[in-house]
């Protein structure tokens, strides 16, 4: 799972209208099997009752979100907050570290590479166990990977991590062998939920089922989800026998809140304890709330970058065309025009209020070894003049009325796909309106709850696009690629954006293979480099990460990195797992600075008795992919 909310990102999942790959799955209802422990029984009272009558004594930690959940599978899960979720439920075999995002120890404690590096050998732990008793092991995890790799429902939100397997086997309890077709540089970020073989072998179609049924559902992460609603929460308890030390707050819970101003407003009121926005907030509820008693804003350099997409005419694996996207931006000088008639520095000004940096490259400067930004020559800059004359060159000159005409003879006027749930959507589409009319172009800004319906089936011109970017950048490079692409029209891809370039498939596979972590770099930045040109996508802003909780209900609470971080959507657990409730005096287990957080988010829902809302429909722009 990566972040990539595509609308976070994620990604983000897509957090994508890329529908952030996180929109991508199919909503399929569940299969007959749950996956929970067979004596588990279903959270019997409403979720309202049930929370007051466990607030007397636990302690509650309450997020509100305003994306809502695609899928709680980690074989379909894209968006942030999905995938978020799952690193909760499930250990992966590595982790990063919160300070600085080397690779940390995870459900392997060590690993090994032949000298060829083809041949991986994994440490299992031993003191990892299922939340229904089970031991968790190395059977778990080849499990896991040979399911995706032989199942394509399986592969939906992390396919690209096994694709290069050769096979994948348990010699005991505690070692796991990955066998290679080729050199993976990925092998020690292989950002995919291990699941229990005894659950999820007994599960059907898994295309379709998105584990939301029956609870509690069965992990081994900090937190054990207990219960969820469709569009209104998810609610999980502490892993008490969580192999990295128990969570300090009782319980987690996300609500969804549709008008990010209710959850702000639910954060002054104490119903909540943390809000972390769509996926931030805006610039005035950042400074309203920093005079509030009781209440720290975090502000902190992103992870994710924020972009527009263009369909680049959507099309299948089997070469079938589908969509409606318009022909003329099949043409790269009218993508190179659009971009170049974009002022990025009023909308830093204006729209983020100073709060991200002007958007360049693929990945965000966060990631200073594969940050890349264009030359001087290369950069798509400013400059509506030269974009009105590269709409001349292609052919689309303006009629008697200032208006551009297609090669069919009509006016053109582009659909732009927005999120009904981002502020920043909505204020940069009208500067869009502004800037393309005054080309003579036509737009109209559909914001909507669901961007993924259109997104998938191809039916926009372009779309506000967004991702979370993991520390390896490789899952978020690969939704450009060919693979990616669905099999035919009527399934569901990993793909972003329905990009398909034999030169930047080119380029991935080589950084795939590439070990050497400077040649790699370089050969990231040339990957990005090339997408930049292609303009299918360009990306307007790096935002930065705003969000704000209550002090007086949580003492504590890591960021990641630790120094200057962000909270929400981390590459990892850290955040929640390390909150220690302001009534404690507690210390973080492993180490690691604590700190507790609530936050309750309200979709246009009344918020009762502490009961947390959250919303689990499917992928919206690159909305975070994690």
């Amino acid at each position: 799972m990566s972040t990539q909310d595509r609308n976070g990102t994620e990604h983000s999942r897509p957090t994508r209208p890329r529908p952030r790959r996180l929109s991508r799955l199919a909503a399929g209802a569940a299969g007959a099997l749950a996956l929970t422990a067979a004596s588990a029984a279903p959270l019997g009272p409403a979720p309202q009752r049930a929370e007051a009558a466990s607030a007397k004594s636990d302690k509650v930690l309450t997020v509100a979100v305003a994306q809502s959940v695609d899928s709680l599978s980690p074989f379909l899960a894209s968006r942030l907050v999905s995938t978020s979720i799952g690193r909760l439920m499930y250990d992966y075999l590595t982790n990063y570290d919160p300070e600085d995002n080397h690779t940390i120890p995870g459900l392997a404690t060590k690993w090994t590479s032949s000298p060829d590096k083809l041949t991986w050998t994994y440490t299992i732990r031993s003191d990892s166990k299922w939340s229904d008793g089970q031991r968790a092991t190395a059977e778990d995890a080849a499990w896991t990977f040979n399911t995706m790799m032989t199942d394509p429902g399986a592969a939906t939100a992390n396919g690209s991590f096994v694709t290069n397997f050769a096979k994948v086997t348990a010699p005991s309890p505690t070692r796991l062998v990955v066998r290679l077709k080729k050199p993976q540089a990925t092998m020690t970020a292989l950002d995919v939920p291990i699941v229990p073989e005894h659950i999820w072998s007994k599960v059907g179609d898994l295309s379709k089922f998105n584990n939301d049924k029956t609870f509690p559902i069965v992990g081994n992460g900090p937190f054990v989800l207990t219960a969820y609603k469709a569009d209104s929460y998810v609610r999980l308890k502490a892993n008490k026998s969580f192999w990295r030390g128990a969570p300090k707050f009782d319980e987690l819970v996300f609500r969804y809140y549709k008008d990010q101003d209710a959850a702000v407003a639910a954060l002054r009121k104490g119903e909540v304890s943390f809000v972390a926005g769509s996926p931030s907030l805006t610039p005035a509820q950042a400074a309203s709330l920093k005079t509030e008693k009781n209440i720290k804003v975090n502000n902190a350099p992103g992870r994710r970058f924020y972009a527009l997409a263009t369909n680049p005419g959507a099309q299948a694996k089997n070469g079938t065309h589908f969509g409606d996207g318009d022909p003329s931006l099949l043409d790269e000088r009218v993508r190179h025009a659009l971009f170049m008639a974009v002022d990025r520095k009023t909308l830093i000004d204006k729209v983020f209020q100073g709060n991200a940096v002007e958007g360049q490259g693929y990945i965000p400067p966060r990631f200073s070894t594969y940050f890349w930004k264009p030359s001087a020559s290369q950069e798509l800059a400013y400059d509506p003049a030269k974009a009105a004359r590269l709409l001349d060159q292609a052919g689309y000159r303006k009629n008697g009325d200032g208006e551009r005409v297609g090669k069919n003879g009509k006016p053109i006027s582009y659909r732009l796909l927005c999120h009904a749930t981002d502020p920043n959507d909505k204020a940069v589409g009208q500067y869009l309106k502004e800037w393309w009319g005054k080309l003579g172009i036509g737009v109209s800004v559909d914001c909507l709850d669901n961007v993924t319906d259109p997104w998938l089936a191809g039916r926009y011109d372009l779309a506000f696009d967004g991702w979370s970017v993991n520390p390896d950048p490789d899952f978020v490079l690969s939704i450009h690629t060919c693979a990616a692409l669905p099999a035919t029209p009527k399934d569901i891809g990993a793909t972003d954006n329905f990009i398909c370039d034999k030169t930047y498939d080119t380029l991935y596979a080589q950084q795939l293979a590439e070990y050497d972590p400077v040649r790699r770099a370089d050969i990231v930045k040339r990957m990005e480099s090339r997408l930049y040109d292609l303009g299918y996508m360009n990306v307007l802003a790096y935002p930065n990460a705003v969000e704000a909780y209550r002090t007086d209900q949580i003492k504590s609470i890591d960021t990641m990195p630790l120094s200057g971080g962000n909270i929400y959507g981390q590459d990892g657990y850290w955040s929640w797992w390390s909150a220690v409730p302001a009534a404690t005096d507690g210390t973080s287990s492993g180490g690691l600075s604590g700190g507790a957080i609530t936050g309750i988010v309200v979709g246009g829902l009344v918020v009762i008795g502490g009961a947390v809302l959250f919303t689990l429909r499917r992928r919206a722009t690159a909305e975070d992919r994690e």
